[in-house]
């Protein structure tokens, strides 16, 4: 009797400490602006609806006999040989239309993620939220874009006086834009919706951080040349689909619980796949100079050329191949170039960290309870779907030739020189000549000459 009364008073005990935690919990929500039912609503809103079918009516009458397994691997495999062959046009027409294009994913991409935000949150109607969204995109782009300009193309803003204008003020201009935008944010807050207001705020930069400033790596890879553009996202298309084939016909093992499709056999024999396939693209590509040429300003034809003199990553030589791999392959030398020794460690990055990015995609999609982020290609989902993998391999191609490819570039320091007053320029040339006076090197030119 006695066990009895203390478990009943121990329970009311329990009910009156819950009944006081939600009432404070709905006193603290309410300070906030926010109302139980506001809560509610919220979390509501978090479920979305499921997308219908998106497949064209063409494949679904072609591929009715087949069942839902093999009918989705022939739409996945047409779907994605027409973005193969896309991304083969794009390449023929230039490394100018392969910005346009970058440019153009990555206001998609923005989109995808931001309506994401809208349609989980929508029925706040936040005041000014997509307009803000969208202004803080063309502030950041502005920002990134007229770095990039002013950096490889200093020549041609020099002569534009419009041009100089703003590249001098540039960074002045962008925090000017930027702080317009933030003052609207802070006078567009709501009390009834300030907790909220704020995720948004949050939302939107780290969209910006995600998208834009990766997409932006992307083009610096371009201008370093075309090869590391293309070969970087060839691999990360290639362990895609070879990871995608092995699991299909071989998969059994699940490999994370975030994306249950995925298997370790798929993993490692996209692995080794992509390994070969870099090795064999950057061979091909390294051979040509419109591949492996940087991106230049010419002035004396006020065009963009991609033509140079390739430099010793893409002249081939000989390498002594181990004693070990001598003995079974019989060959004791090989002739390649010295960037497929690189191609290595970018598809190796491509189909061993870049699949994580699709896995970070793939929690995000888990916690909103969404399949994909949009129905643009079918089979596919939306055009991030496609890119999650993307914009962690360009960060890293930006990282890895910073950190092992890139020089000291002497045509940009010759451009800079130019533009400096004379008496600057004679400053710097009496420090050249007498450091290079020092070193023997003037004194031994002017003897040859």
């Amino acid at each position: 009797m006695v066990d009895e009364l203390r478990l009943c008073g121990a329970s009311s005990v329990s009910r009156f400490r819950g009944t006081k935690f939600t009432a404070e919990s709905e006193s603290e929500a309410k300070a906030d602006g926010e109302t139980a039912s506001d809560s509610e609503s919220r979390v509501e809103a978090v479920t979305q609806p499921p997308s219908a079918d998106d497949t064209p009516e063409v494949l679904n009458r072609a591929l009715s006999n087949l069942s839902s397994r093999w009918k989705n691997w022939w739409v996945r495999g047409i779907l994605t040989l027409a973005m193969i062959a896309f991304f083969f046009i794009i390449i023929y027409l230039g490394p100018m239309v392969l910005m346009m294009i970058v440019m153009c994913v990555q206001i998609k991409c923005f989109h995808e993620i931001i309506t994401i935000g809208y349609n989980v949150y929508h029925s706040y109607d936040l005041p000014w939220f997509r307009t803000l969204s969208w202004y803080f995109l063309l502030c950041v782009n502005y920002f990134f874009y007229g770095e990039t300009v002013t950096d490889y193309f200093f020549t041609l803003v020099q002569r534009e006086e419009p041009l100089r204008i703003l590249s001098k003020y540039h960074r002045f201009i962008s925090f000017t834009l930027y702080l317009t935008g933030f003052c609207m944010f802070v006078l567009s807050l709501v009390k009834k919706h300030y907790r909220l207001q704020f995720y948004m705020f949050g939302w939107t930069h780290v969209t910006l951080l995600i998208v834009v400033t990766q997409s932006h790596l992307v083009i610096h890879n371009l201008f370093e040349g075309m090869i590391w553009f293309i070969v970087p996202i060839s691999c990360v298309i290639c362990n895609d689909i070879m990871a995608y084939m092995f699991g299909f016909f071989f998969g059994r093992t699940p490999l994370i619980k975030l994306s249950p499709k995925k298997t370790w056999e798929g993993f490692i024999g996209g692995f080794f796949a992509t390994v070969v396939f870099g090795l064999l693209l950057s061979y091909v590509m390294s051979g040509y100079r419109c591949f492996v040429c940087p991106v230049e300003y010419n002035n004396d034809t006020n065009s963009f050329t991609v033509d140079c003199e390739p430099s010793g990553l893409f002249r081939l030589q000989e390498y002594n191949i181990p004693g070990v791999i001598q003995s079974i392959i019989g060959w004791k030398t090989v002739r390649m170039y010295p960037f497929q020794i690189h191609s290595i460690a970018l598809s190796t990055f491509a189909s061993l960290i870049g699949p994580f990015g699709g896995f970070f995609a793939s929690g995000f999609k888990r916690a909103f309870k969404i399949k994909d982020f949009a129905n643009t290609i079918p089979g596919h989902g939306g055009i991030m779907d496609r890119f999650d993998c993307q914009y962690l391999m360009a960060t890293f191609v930006n990282v890895y030739i910073a950190s092992f490819i890139r020089g000291p570039n002497p045509s940009k320091l010759v451009q800079q020189f130019l533009t400096l007053r004379p008496d600057q320029q004679l400053h710097i040339f009496n420090t050249l000549k007498s450091h290079l006076t020092d070193k023997g090197m003037l004194t031994a030119a002017t003897e040859d000459k």
